[in-house]
């Protein structure tokens, strides 16, 4: 098998621009993409690891955990196409000497407006009504304004923080909560009791992890405003999904907007309210960023195997 070959797992590369995959081509490499062109299964991982045995790696958000890296002899590099690094067993990346990268930059403007749109789309109620006509009902809920109200941003990093700075314009009162962010812009800079005790508001924006697997549960969610929202388009795995439907059915509070999901593709009981407004993880789908995040993920990988000397 080729030592060349660099195994491109996320679900649609090069649909909106192949000049990632032609600048692989033009280094040397060989590119082999994922050819269920969705999510993989650990499983499916294994079986394209094991058959393409690659260099490297451009990763989705499918499962690279201890026993698929352990078979993934040659493996010097895992350029992850996206932020979120969930997904990866990062200390048996270590241990196996494969380095992982990810594309901070590139996803940030995408998913601050699709946060935005969702914002705007819940406290309006325009999913409601679009879905009402669809089946022959002519609806017009009454909905609420985003001018005036209290935003809590938690996790303040780049796409948080470019949030607070689409909000301004909206006549919002922003505060934002972050263990890292020392710098205050287009938001108050809070503790996070305080973001769920006065935001009518909520918005996701830390990464996953064990430390803030269900941070959103039955505990925050009594801390929260009678009525409020919340909102993530961060990692699944953040909310507790049973608390918030619990929340959401004896009206604690008003609406959800999800774009992410402890289990993708997601089959659970919040799609039976029309108080949750439900995408399914495109977050980062814009063209502009798509292209932009899958030629960084590209960059990445390359300069990393330059470092290394693996370039054939």
């Amino acid at each position: 098998m080729d030592s060349n070959t660099v195994l491109i797992t996320t679900s649609n590369f090069g649909e909106e621009d192949t000049a990632g995959i032609e600048l692989l081509k033009e280094k040397g490499y060989k590119p082999v993409l994922n050819p269920y062109r969705r999510r993989l299964t650990a499983k499916e991982v294994c079986g394209l690891i094991e058959k393409y045995l690659p260099i490297g790696m451009i990763a989705g958000v499918e499962p690279l955990q201890w026993d698929t890296l352990q078979k993934a002899k040659g493996l010097r590099v895992i350029s992850r196409c996206g932020i979120g690094m969930d997904s990866i067993d990062l200390e048996a990346a270590e241990n196996f000497g494969i380095v992982v990268k990810n594309t901070p930059d590139a996803p940030t403007v995408a998913v601050a407006e699709l946060t935005l749109g969702m914002i705007l789309s819940l406290l309006r109620k325009i999913h409601v009504s679009d879905a009402g006509i669809r089946q022959g009902s002519w609806l017009r809920p009454n909905g609420c304004l985003l001018n005036g109200k209290t935003v809590g941003i938690i996790g303040c990093g780049r796409i948080g923080s470019y949030l607070a700075r689409l909000l301004q314009p909206f006549g919002c009162k922003v505060l934002g909560c972050d263990p890292v962010c020392s710098v205050e812009k287009n938001f108050t800079l809070v503790d996070a009791e305080k973001i769920l005790l006065q935001s009518d508001i909520i918005s996701l924006h830390i990464p996953y992890s064990n430390s803030t697997h269900h941070f959103i549960n039955k505990e925050r969610i009594g801390m929260m405003k009678i009525g409020a929202y919340i909102v993530n388009a961060a990692r699944g795995g953040l909310i507790d999904e049973q608390a918030l439907f619990l929340a959401l059915t004896s009206r604690k509070l008003a609406g959800a907007a999800l774009d992410c999901f402890e289990e993708e593709p997601y089959s659970g009981n919040l799609k039976t309210l029309d108080t949750v407004l439900i995408t399914g993880h495109i977050g980062s789908y814009a063209k502009e960023s798509r292209i932009m995040m899958e030629m960084e993920a590209v960059e990445n990988l390359l300069s990393v195997l330059e470092i290394l000397g693996d370039n054939q």
